[in-house]
């Protein structure tokens, strides 16, 4: 028994850390489609969540017991799941990827991973109570993370614009709000269930604005590959093996692994894309990452039911 349970201990640990890879070569891709490609943010996200939700769907329906059509029996869940379609699914992937296009996937990553400091300010402010000092120190450490990669320590220049230190922010308040919105679809309905429906519906709405019938960049076998990754191994991929690592080794271990999700997205950028990524841009992604670790062990019992931080804190971000 015991070399069981470290087998599957094994085997969470390998999928919930190859998940993150996953989402963070993801972002790396979404910039390649971006600055070599000139593919529209917006034409992107609409092919993601159209492609990949009705995949997540198709993933529901045949899993034991499903029930991927009882969320459309209930006029207060369809409401809730509209409400989640386009406040919570087409914000955080718009957000972040056009924070993305304004910078770069490791700046961008990193800075969306702020979001569970503005969950904590949510829970703070709905419950009534002082956060406390561990919650503190982690709003401390976002804020000087997010300093060191925006200014470099200086009091003087900013090292991105004004615009992208702007809608990173907002794709960090955009993950909390995608993260405390659907908790009472969570606790009735499948992840694969809520998110493929969020994400289909999310990308037809959003689809009246972006026309995606009108094919957006140049195209050719580099095009192809990045755009398949990013649906593929970026989305349905990396979602599916991560919810099956929540079965092995839990939400809060397979949450703080996850945390390597900036980590690739910046290496790889460094390594692939020539990203400049200097020393006090590790220091602030060091500190932004400890962050997400103490908020994550000091999570409260309500924030414990936000399921879809531990589904996908920034790529089905």
């Amino acid at each position: 028994m015991p070399r069981l349970t470290a087998s599957r201990s094994v085997s969470g640990f390998i999928l919930a850390l190859s998940a993150a890879i996953f989402w963070g070569i993801s972002g790396t891709c979404a910039q390649f489609l971006f600055e070599q490609k000139e593919m529209d943010p917006a034409w992107l996200v609409s092919w993601r969540m159209l492609l990949a939700g009705v995949i997540l769907i198709l993933f529901a329906i045949f899993r034991k017991d499903s029930d991927a059509f009882q969320i459309w029996k209930s006029h207060k869940d369809i409401i809730q799941l509209l409400i989640f379609s386009i406040f919570g699914m087409v914000t955080v992937q718009y957000t972040y990827f056009y924070s993305i296009n304004l910078s770069n996937a490791a700046t961008a990553t990193v800075i969306q991973y702020i979001g569970p400091v503005f969950v904590v300010g949510f829970y703070a402010l709905k419950n009534r109570r002082w956060p406390s000092l561990m919650e503190y120190s982690a709003l401390f450490l976002a804020l000087a993370g997010t300093f060191l990669l925006v200014t470099h320590g200086s009091f003087q220049v900013l090292v991105i614009s004004e615009k992208a230190l702007f809608w990173g922010i907002l794709s960090a308040i955009a993950l909390a709000v995608y993260t405390i919105q659907p908790v009472q679809l969570l606790r009735k309905y499948s992840a694969p269930t809520v998110t493929g429906w969020a994400m289909v519906i999310g990308g037809i709405m959003f689809s009246l604005y972006t026309k995606p019938w009108m094919v957006s960049g140049t195209w050719d076998m580099g095009t192809v590959g990045a755009f398949s990754y990013i649906i593929i191994f970026g989305t349905v991929i990396s979602f599916s093996i991560f919810l099956y690592s929540l079965t092995l080794i839990g939400a809060q271990t397979a949450s703080l692994l996850c945390s390597v999700e900036p980590l690739s997205a910046a290496l790889v950028a460094v390594a692939w894309l020539g990203v400049t990524f200097t020393a006090m841009d590790w220091l602030g992604t060091v500190f932004i990452l400890v962050t997400v670790a103490i908020l994550t062990l000091a999570k409260k019992p309500e924030e414990k039911q936000a399921n879809p931080t531990d589904i996908n804190q920034a790529s089905l971000t």
